[in-house]
């Protein structure tokens, strides 16, 4: 398994209350590397003033790369959401998922992460769950084609009204019907909404479908800031097979560089235990 963070890309202006490392870019990454993580899931607005080639390199001249690509600052920054009530701007949440594909594919990440980019089905109207499950198949159609997989996360009843467990996740993709399209959870989330560890993992695992894992202890801060017992979920994980990466996505407190130190500090130990 590969620990990384969540940071967010020199397209973001906003301050995104879950990216983690600050600075500029290439400080971001000098400061990940003195860190010893293995990589970065990067969390894009608008991939259009990028340079993904120039940031592979980046990423790859300090020994690590882009293991996912967030959509999340997509639907904080612009506003941009699948499940919109205007469909003009649910149509350009189609399009921007698309071209956060194309990012991946040349910035070297093999996924692109849904959350709260889906939106929700409250005000959607009626057949939102199609017209989302429409707009997923098309994504992933498109996806494969550059070589990159859509994941899709469940969240939280306080956040999301549609997939908020791994069950429910599961049934959405296999509706969907895409190879290209799978899951990621995140231990927050599931420390809210399921009723154990094991469960949801092999679930997903037995399914083929877990695809990513997001790091934050139960109160979102950093793991070991909080009460889950994160050793137990590296040995559930290694029992069930997963060799993705473990992402810390969660609140930068006291400050994002603090935030991910601790990360890193609890972590590193635990993955390294054999």
């Amino acid at each position: 398994m590969r620990l990384a963070l969540a940071v967010q890309t020199p397209d973001v202006s906003l301050a995104l209350p879950v990216a983690l490392l600050s600075g500029t870019w290439p400080e971001k990454l000098d400061r990940a590397a003195a860190l010893g993580v293995d990589g970065l899931e990067l969390m894009t607005a608008d991939p259009h003033g990028l340079q993904p080639r120039r940031m592979r390199q980046d990423l790859e001249s300090r020994g690590l790369n882009a293991v996912a690509i967030g959509s999340g600052a997509a639907a904080m920054q612009a506003g941009l959401t699948l499940l919109h009530a205007d469909a003009a701007v649910a149509a350009r949440a189609a399009t921007r998922l698309d071209e956060l594909t194309a990012f991946a594919a040349e910035v070297g990440a093999p996924l692109v992460t849904i959350g709260s980019f889906r939106g929700r089905l409250a005000g959607a109207g009626a057949g939102a769950r199609e017209r989302l499950a429409d707009a997923l198949r098309l994504a992933a159609e498109r996806a494969a084609a550059l070589g990159v997989r859509l994941a899709i996360e469940p969240l939280n009843r306080y956040e999301a009204d549609l997939i908020n467990t791994a069950e429910e996740g599961l049934a959405f993709v296999d509706s969907v019907g895409h190879a290209s399209l799978g899951l990621l959870l995140d231990t927050y989330h599931v420390n809210i909404e399921e009723s154990s560890w094991e469960a949801p993992i092999r679930l997903l695992m037995r399914a083929g479908r877990l695809w990513h894992v997001h790091l934050g202890d139960n109160n979102r801060l950093a793991p070991g800031d909080g009460m889950i017992d994160f050793g137990a979920l590296v040995r559930t994980l290694r029992a069930a097979g997963y060799d993705g990466a473990l992402s810390a996505e969660l609140l930068a407190r006291p400050d994002p560089d603090t935030a991910a130190r601790r990360t890193v500090e609890h972590m590193r130990p635990l993955l390294e235990d054999a």
